[in-house]
């Protein structure tokens, strides 16, 4: 199931878009500030994130900056009482990926987190390169050290979903409900084998490595 971020410090506000979003289908967590986000997002993996930017502690354009700075490329709809455009070009200028303002439609705010859905999702389809190899998701290709090498589906997928997002750790679970589904019979055991295999096919690779979070899961790494 997609899942979003709702940074918002507007209890009611931000109540209002997890019911709204969840009745369209996602799966919603809620925090009230920037600082809040950052803790959860060095936890837990989402597809989108919305933020206001006027909250507590740190604001979004902070949370943003912050967040761009770490690598991490996940779309930001920002949200902000401000119509100024001098504010919502320093929004974009910062990274985030599309902005609206107060009052918010709820539909044209389910409208908008869809198209930047799959935005992210083209982008991230059709290959990722990190350093010298080249992922290939139309034919389940990695082009590494000069030698193109077709994987296993399975592998392939678990492999580009954390490429994806370097540096973010992935639970064995939601590794699991990403790329087995949610109606896998398997248990998370099956994805410690398939990442043994992939650390054998690339312990040679000077763009990347797999890192276990001991009691967590697994993230990619750039070196």
């Amino acid at each position: 199931m997609t899942r979003i971020l709702i940074a918002e410090d507007d209890t009611e506000l931000r109540k209002l878009f997890a019911h709204v979003l969840t009745k369209n289908g996602y799966e919603v967590v809620q925090v009230g500030n920037g600082k809040e986000a950052l803790e959860r997002l060095e936890e837990e993996y989402f597809d989108l994130i919305i933020s206001d930017i006027m909250m507590p502690v740190t604001d979004g354009y902070e949370f943003v900056s912050i967040l761009r700075e770490k690598g991490n490329t996940t779309p930001v709809l920002m949200i902000t009482a401000k119509d100024a455009f001098d504010d919502m070009q320093q929004g974009f200028n910062i990274g985030s990926d599309d902005y609206m303002v107060k009052p918010i439609n709820v539909n044209e705010m389910v409208l908008r987190v869809g198209a930047l859905l799959r935005r992210a999702k083209m982008i991230n389809e059709r290959r990722l390169t990190i350093g010298e190899t080249v992922m290939e998701c139309d034919t389940f290709t990695v082009n590494f050290k000069g030698e193109s090498l077709i994987l296993p589906q399975k592998e392939f997928m678990l492999l580009y979903k954390m490429a994806s997002y370097t540096g973010k750790i992935f639970t064995r679970q939601q590794l699991m409900d990403e790329i087995w589904g949610y109606e896998a019979v398997s248990d998370t055991h099956t994805v410690d084998v398939h990442i043994g295999r992939l650390r054998d096919k690339f312990r040679d690779s000077e763009d990347f490595k797999i890192i276990t979070m001991r009691g967590v899961g697994y993230k990619v790494v750039k070196l």
